[in-house]
């Protein structure tokens, strides 16, 4: 044989997609809470920031009735106002109630935890060290609730800047969406730095982001390139990126539509692995799927990591006016 003829036959292509991916219960709560405060209220529903963070979601609600601010300013008096997934600060409940606004709380319950634990070390005298990302609605809302108490820690780069008073206790919280791996290294490099640094309770970071950070894990390595479906300030979103690269996919792209799809990024490419954020709908996952079929990528493997039951039901002044009006 020439060498031309002994040259190996290309690999089949193949699509590996992570399970879970897309939707968590906290998210899948906020939008239906939307949805529904529209079918009670009638349009307009004022949400003030966005309900969570992914383009195509914030659309659909728009076209249905929903009008999104920045703040409770923007609100007029009276009228309906949702808060987001991410939560909000004490003030902002404040100004909802000074404004006469029927306000209805979307916060995930996950973050809710991590703001009751806030309020709890701080009432305890405890210096609290928020790992989070500044200016993340997430964080600017858990910050809200301690403020005198709260210092931020960016990455952990950042563990050697910090000031506060050593002679009093320290406990660290995280925002909810971080990196496992980063949150895990900050956290140590605190511990070097304040041995007597207090846990939280229980894990900050939620379920959801852990499953679908191991699921992207557990296919990285086996992909020449992981496309994430998700926004660009969807911070799990983008974090799957770095974690799908950090666990060895050869490249990594985040899009929050198939029609973003760089047809450069599948030149010499045999597997590709898919995923999709917390706060992305699946039929924005199909749609990926269906470009890269029409591509030449028809086997699909489901890639499952772990399954998920976890369902939260909306919020309690919700159902009780749904209930009155016999939704």
């Amino acid at each position: 044989m020439t060498p031309a003829q002994t040259t190996s036959a290309p690999r089949p292509r193949k699509v590996l997609l992570a399970t879970p991916r897309g939707y968590c219960a906290g998210v899948d709560r906020a939008v239906e809470t939307v949805e529904k405060a529209l079918q009670l209220y009638g349009a307009p529903v004022y949400v003030r920031k966005e309900i969570v963070h992914n383009r195509y979601v914030v659309s659909r609600l728009q076209d249905l009735g929903a009008i999104f601010v920045e703040e409770n300013a923007e609100v007029p008096e009276g009228s309906v106002v949702v808060f987001s997934a991410h939560g909000v600060a004490p003030e902002v409940h404040t100004q909802a109630e000074e404004r006469n606004l029927r306000a209805i709380d979307a916060t995930c319950p996950l973050v809710t935890k991590v703001h009751q634990e806030a309020r709890r070390f701080a009432s305890d005298g405890f210096q609290i060290l928020l790992i989070g990302h500044e200016g993340h609605e997430e964080v600017i809302g858990t910050a809200g609730e301690a403020p005198d108490h709260i210092t931020l820690v960016d990455s952990p780069d950042h563990v050697n800047d910090i000031v506060i008073d050593e002679d009093k206790p320290v406990a660290w919280l995280s925002q909810t969406t971080l990196s496992v791996d980063e949150t895990l290294e900050t956290v140590a490099r605190l511990k070097t730095r304040f041995p007597g640094l207090i846990d939280p309770p229980s894990d900050d970071i939620c379920y959801a982001t852990q499953n679908r950070q191991q699921a992207v894990k557990e296919i990285a390595a086996l992909s020449d390139l992981v496309i994430v479906v998700g926004s660009a300030n969807s911070s799990n979103s983008v974090r799957l990126v770095e974690v799908a690269l950090d666990a060895g996919a050869k490249t990594a792209h985040r899009v929050d539509f198939a029609s973003e799809i760089d047809p450069a990024w599948l030149e010499g490419v045999s597997t590709i692995g898919v995923t999709s954020g917390a706060s992305v709908p699946e039929e924005l996952v199909q749609q990926v799927l269906v470009y890269l079929a029409e591509a030449g990528w028809t086997d699909v493997e489901n890639s499952i990591a772990v399954e998920e039951h976890q369902v939260f039901a909306l919020p309690p002044t919700l159902r009780k006016a749904m209930k009155a009006a016999g939704l």
